[in-house]
């Protein structure tokens, strides 16, 4: 069985937010996501990270929109495929901004969470799970992979009353 090499581009966002005893908030603090992988059984993949920000998405700025996107196609050039963990509140600005840039080598999935893994109700490590199969099986494009679905862009907004994604064609 042939490696499938991975490059997952972490941002931060509420899927890598951690409790913070001194102030009793959640906060993007440290990673969860070697955390999260040890829970999953990987057998043929091999993972390279690239640690990029650890920013609550609604502080990214347009630069850190580009600095993501371009990120993400230069890993697409190196690999079989991309991870871009990311916030859910402008996850959709980095997905459109990805996709401007043209189509990148190997699939490129955006994924996150509306609940922090640490949280005991979390969609966390599903959409994580997600994220690894679909950027297996998808042609190269940019994605996102939550709850359930796979969505292409361009024209994926997040539904906030559903707490989701969802296309607006």
């Amino acid at each position: 069985m042939t490696d499938f090499h991975l490059i997952i581009v972490s941002t931060g966002g509420t899927i890598e937010k951690t409790y913070e005893t001194s102030s009793g908030a959640l906060a993007n603090r440290e990673t969860v996501l070697d955390h999260m992988l040890a829970q999953l059984r990987t057998p043929d993949l091999r993972i390279n990270r690239v640690h990029l920000m650890n920013k609550d998405s609604l502080e990214m700025t347009g630069e850190d929109h580009v600095l993501i996107a371009r990120s993400a196609h230069q890993s697409a050039d190196e690999s079989n495929g991309v991870i871009v963990v990311h916030g859910t509140d402008r996850l959709a600005a980095s997905g459109e901004a990805t996709t401007a840039i043209g189509t990148p080598a190997a699939p490129i999935v955006f994924t996150g969470a509306m609940r922090p893994f640490e949280l005991r109700d979390t969609d966390a490590l599903q959409n994580l799970t997600e994220a690894l199969l679909a950027v297996r099986l998808l042609n190269p494009g940019v994605y996102v992979a939550m709850h359930n679905r796979v969505l292409a862009f361009p024209g994926v907004v997040k539904d906030r009353a559903a707490g989701t994604f969802v296309r607006t064609d």
